[in-house]
């Protein structure tokens, strides 16, 4: 690789939403932004999480400085446990992100061997040649960064996830100035968030979903259950002060809800008024129009507590008819079946529910910029070149599009995970690739990683079925030991016969096999392997999976 120029190398989040990590390179010193993971789609069976491919990292460990966090969402964090296991390395991110992240590690035991290091907006810091200044942005969730970089060929703009609130919550607006100075000083690269490239207009601010919110509280006559994404600290303290205005008392179910909120207290966001909060075990003393629960599940994960109280299987949450239930979030892509299907389950105990559906007013807004936002961050930044990143393919080639509408002269560049990018201030050009992709993960450990095989093998299966035909052969005279066995799962056909005939086959083919042939197992296994699926695909036109097994007695 060339060393005179920067390499900009995304590992993860260009191509596919989630799983964010971008390294940036000169010469032998190497930051990496973000390290995000994704949630599985339907067709990787078993698997819990993806996480990137960080073999690029782990090959050039010597030359990784740090990993700069942009926030504190699972997509830009939740693969750290996985690469600090492989690479520990310092990690750099604000006060709350931070918060976070310790919890994250310590749950995968790996928090006291970890190196925390906070960052301050728009206090600069130095990793290797690299010279970083966090710049104030607004997204769902609060203390969110943009990265202005400062390295030998020029300044690289790294958005992270952001829209332009003036207006914030807490009183940390968008920091507009800083990005107009930098656009002054001559920007060479901006990195920038695709996620609502295909959303005309501006995204609306956090506070509008307030009046409509307020009147839920003020009409809701009896329990209020509010579920929003746990890490939305803007809107859980907005709930609670609508409770609090409205008579209610508050009760907090579910670890995700109770975790982000203790943080959230911790460093200030929320201050309930005394006496606002309950024990959830005390729902049931008060009389209903006195209680609001902030419960989490607005996805509709199957343990989450409002999916376990939608069926009735919670200890305190318990919906009754008439109790009104919001769902102040949006519908994820993949999740709408588990959504909807507890918003049936909701209705069956006769509840009301509020989900944002285009027809219940606003009652969520995107924390993402829309199409005039990510203009304007272009106008602001004149960047000489352009690469947008955070989506899919096509949202990544929407934003291309978007980015050209503005009229600035910049050159822009599409690129996915694993192609290296060589940057220095008069180019900018695709180079080639790297090593990049996905590593499967089950049960949430950093241990268990599933091969592509394993999936395979977990779709054939669960598509086809299995067949076991089981030998039972006498370790004295190597004869056979009575009749095979065949054990089936999941392959429904008309057994009987079908087994009959199985078993013939297995006979025939020990009988045609040379003494020689006899002695070596996994031979005799193969072949009856090959002959039964031959038989079986021919006369049900199905593929099992067949799994001879021999035991000696």
């Amino acid at each position: 690789m060339s060393t005179d120029k920067l390499q900009v190398i995304p590992l993860g989040g260009l191509g596919e939403f989630g799983m964010n990590c971008m390294a940036i390179r000169w010469k032998d010193e190497i930051i990496v932004i973000d390290a995000g993971l994704m949630f599985p789609d339907d067709d990787l069976l078993g698997v819990d999480i993806v996480v990137p491919d960080i073999s690029y990292l782990t090959d050039n460990r010597s030359m990784v400085r740090g990993i700069v966090l942009t926030h504190a969402h699972e997509d830009h964090i939740g693969g750290l446990p996985w690469i600090l296991s492989e690479l520990n390395v310092p990690v750099y991110g604000t006060e709350f992100t931070l918060s976070y992240v310790e919890g994250k590690l310590e749950e995968h035991k790996l928090l006291d061997e970890a190196d925390l290091i906070e960052i301050i907006p728009s206090e600069s810091f130095q990793l290797g040649p690299f010279t970083i200044s966090p710049i104030r942005v607004t997204h769902s969730l609060v203390d969110c960064v943009a990265l202005a970089i400062r390295t030998p060929v020029g300044i690289i703009v790294h958005t992270g996830d952001f829209k332009i609130d003036l207006s914030s919550p807490d009183g940390e607006p968008f920091d507009l100035h800083s990005f107009a100075e930098l656009g002054k000083e001559g920007v060479l690269l901006l990195l920038q968030d695709s996620t609502n490239c295909d959303r005309p207009g501006y995204t609306p601010g956090e506070i509008s979903v307030r009046p409509r919110l307020d009147e839920i509280f003020s009409r809701t006559q009896r329990r209020l259950f509010f579920s929003c994404f746990s890490s939305s600290i803007h809107r859980i303290k907005m709930a609670m002060d609508l409770a609090h205005m409205h008579g209610r008392k508050v009760a907090l179910i579910g670890r995700s809800m109770d975790n982000s909120t203790e943080i959230a207290q911790e460093l200030g966001y929320i201050e309930p008024p005394p006496g606002l909060l309950i024990h959830s075990g005390q729902i049931k003393d008060l009389p209903p129009e006195k209680v609001c629960v902030l419960i989490s599940g607005t996805q509709g994960e199957p343990m989450s507590a409002l999916s376990r109280a939608a069926v009735d299987n919670h200890k305190h949450a318990k919906i009754e008819a008439g109790d009104t239930v919001v769902l102040s979030s949006r519908v994820i892509p993949g999740n709408e079946k588990a959504i909807f299907g507890m918003i049936d389950h909701l209705y069956r105990r006769d509840a009301k529910v509020i989900y944002d559906d285009g027809a219940s007013g606003l009652i969520h807004v995107s924390g993402h910029a829309s199409q005039e936002e990510l203009r304007l961050m272009v106008n602001l930044l004149k960047p000489k070149f352009f690469v947008p990143i955070h989506g899919d393919y096509r949202h990544l080639t929407r934003h291309i599009e978007v980015a050209q509408s503005t009229g600035i002269p910049q050159k822009t560049l599409l690129i996915e995970d694993g192609e290296v990018l060589e940057v220095d201030a008069h180019s900018a050009t695709k180079t080639g690739k790297i090593t990049a992709g996905r590593v499967l993960i089950d049960s949430g450990s950093t241990s268990d990683v599933v091969e592509e095989l394993v999936i395979r093998d977990r779709k054939h299966l669960s598509e086809a079925g299995l067949v076991m035909p089981i030998i039972t052969i006498s370790k004295m005279t190597g004869l056979l030991e009575g009749t095979p066995e065949i054990v089936t799962r999941g392959f429904a056909v008309n057994e009987q016969s079908l087994i009959h005939e199985a078993r013939q086959i297995i006979l025939r083919t020990l009988e045609q096999s040379s003494a020689e042939e006899k002695r070596d197992w996994m031979l005799i296994k193969e072949k009856i392997r090959s002959d039964l699926k031959r038989y079986i695909q021919k006369s049900t036109s199905r593929r099992p999976m067949i799994m001879p097994v021999i035991l000696e007695i």
